[in-house]
């Protein structure tokens, strides 16, 4: 029987571009979401994306402007946020 080591994934970088959010791990690979899987990112303006933080040594990031928290674990094994019925529409 053979054992996996178990790796801890932490966030390096991070990059958003129109449509994805990527982020570079620690162990060196990149992984990538699609933007429509967090509803308050795909509302959000570029600049409201672009104003986020690599949180707990590198376990999540974090957009303060829009209340926004997305976490390795989530990116690696989760799946689309929906928007929850009666949240606003940002303008």
């Amino acid at each position: 029987m053979s054992t996996a080591a178990n790796v801890e994934s932490r966030i390096r970088n991070v990059w958003i571009t129109e449509d994805t959010l990527a982020a570079q791990l620690v162990d060196g690979r990149t992984i990538t979401v699609p933007l429509a899987w967090s509803w308050r990112l795909s509302e959000a303006t570029p600049e409201q994306r672009a104003d986020f933080e690599i949180i707990g040594n590198g376990s999540g990031i974090h957009w303060p402007e829009i209340d926004e928290d997305i976490s390795v674990e989530g990116m690696l094994n989760g799946v689309p946020a929906r928007r929850p019925a009666g949240a606003r529409r940002t303008p």
